[in-house]
């Protein structure tokens, strides 16, 4: 087996750069069955309320960002918020990540929606089993949406 070098890694040095506000949406998509999205709108799924912990999930990766993604910078994160459409055969989550700092917060962003998105699949996966596989359900279309810098 031959093994590539593909050089060295390193984090980009934000020295020199201020503090700014820094805003980044991204949103991606879950398709569930029609029965499991009527099980979510009427908190009928046995792990528990799916949005309320999605979100907690959410705020959780937003933080742990850096720990995850080795060339993220650790960041003051000062607001994150989720939003949740249900419809189109299944769950829109929409992630908002804002910082006062040197550096962008999308990766934070992709990762919140990433994982409210991992999330929900957890928890209503007995609902989306055939035959101990998921046929359709797909997580879908994360990307983001917004990026601002004041």
């Amino acid at each position: 087996m031959e093994y590539i070098e593909s050089g060295r890694a390193k984090m980009v040095d934000i020295s020199d750069k201020g503090d700014t506000v820094r805003i980044a949406v991204a949103e991606g998509f879950i398709r569930l069955k029609k029965e499991t999205l009527e099980a979510v709108l009427e908190n009928r799924v046995a792990k528990g309320n799916v949005l309320a912990v999605a979100s907690t999930a959410a705020v959780l990766a937003v933080k742990k960002t850096p720990e995850l993604i080795p060339m993220c910078h650790p960041i003051p994160i000062t607001s994150v918020q989720l939003s949740f459409d249900i419809g189109n055969g299944g769950i829109k989550a929409e992630c908002t990540v804002k910082s006062v700092s040197k550096t962008g917060v999308e990766m934070e962003a992709l990762t919140g929606v990433s994982v409210a998105l991992l999330t929900i699949w957890d928890m209503v996966k007995s609902l989306e089993k055939k035959e101990g596989q998921y046929p359709t359900t797909v997580v879908e279309s994360i990307k983001v949406v917004k990026k601002v810098k004041d």
